[in-house]
């Protein structure tokens, strides 16, 4: 079996990154900060090119790739901090009517009670009856919490005046599950309270993006920033940082790509705390090579540390993963 990515591969990835880079800029991520709000154009572009029906079969007018290729797009808006309620609106693409096409926005009740960008949702999956908006620490992603949810499929759906609710299907769990029937191949939960392992997988692969991007960023500043008439990079502590960020970094791609292969639980489990550790412990210590520019507002690397500790709350957070990956080791 060969791991390294086909050349269409290596083309949407590309691709993915370019539109980015045209259509979400570090001079629109900081406005974004500023103004903070759904690019309605730019969700429509998305879909134009095919973000949200990636996995959808072409016979149901979707591009009918995998999850490998969804990964490699996921890790593209993870890199950018394209903000949004990406995964939601992608798991449900060829479920809820214009969601393949970017015309609506998906967002849903997390298994936490969480939800994201619920203002802003066309459709919302799950009960999110009572929620009360949180003060998010990622500017960019507002929050609500539902009281005593856990966004279990079969809960009864009420939403505010307009929005078209429903439930998500596809979950799994760490005691019970069984393979999903449907074109994902991971397995479906027989318990209410699991998160969607699509959801899980493309979570990770947003943190792989961002712990691309700070170590990135950390070398960037470290070979620019110079003490004692050196770069920083020069001085032992710097480059030690560095390396720790990179390996983490790829340790996690390496996990979270065989996840997508492979579609086992216990792979995307492992895949999904590697992403997180390599996400959260690489920003800060991108901000350890930064020194006090780091926390500014206008500095990246804040922003990339406050949507990892937000990331790593969604579809279960660690603790889900943890528990499943015991269980397998207890077996």
């Amino acid at each position: 079996m060969r791991f390294q990515l086909t050349e269409d591969q290596k083309a949407l990835r590309a691709g993915m990154r370019e539109l980015l880079a045209r259509r979400f800029d570090g001079e629109a991520l900081r406005a974004a900060t500023e103004e903070p709000g759904l690019d309605r154009a730019l969700w429509r572009e998305l879909g134009a090119a095919g973000f949200f029906a990636l996995r959808v079969p072409e016979a149901d007018g979707g591009v009918g790739l995998g999850l490998p290729e969804a990964v490699l797009v996921f890790e593209e808006a993870g890199r950018a901090l394209l903000p949004g309620p990406l995964v939601a609106t992608h798991v449900a693409a060829g479920t809820v009517p214009g969601a393949a096409s970017g015309e609506a926005v998906v967002t849903d009740v997390d298994s936490g009670g969480l939800v994201e960008w619920l203002s802003e949702a066309d459709v919302v999956r799950g009960d999110a009856t009572g929620a009360v908006p949180l003060r998010s620490v990622d500017p960019l992603t507002p929050l609500h919490r539902v009281p005593g949810a856990v966004g279990a499929p079969g809960r009864s759906s009420t939403t505010a005046p307009g929005r078209f609710s429903t439930t998500s299907p596809g979950r799994f769990s760490s005691t019970s599950f069984t393979r999903d029937p449907s074109p994902s191949g991971l397995p479906v939960s027989r318990s209410p309270h699991a998160a969607d392992p699509v959801a899980v997988l493309l979570t990770a692969a947003e943190q792989l993006g961002t712990a691309t991007r700070v170590c990135e960023l950390a070398v960037q500043h470290a070979g620019a920033r110079e003490q004692f008439g050196q770069p920083i990079g020069a001085f032992q502590a710097v480059k030690h940082l560095c390396a720790q960020m990179l390996v983490r970094a790829e340790t996690a791609r390496a996990a979270v790509y065989a996840a997508a292969v492979t579609a086992d639980p216990v792979d995307v489990a492992a895949a999904r705390l590697l992403a997180d550790e390599a996400a959260e412990r690489g920003a800060r210590d991108c901000l350890q090579v930064h020194g006090g520019m780091g926390f500014t507002w206008e500095c990246e690397v804040q922003l990339h540390l406050k949507r990892a500790w937000v990331r790593a709350r969604r579809a279960g957070g660690g603790a889900e993963s943890e528990e499943l990956l015991a269980v397998e080791l207890l077996a």
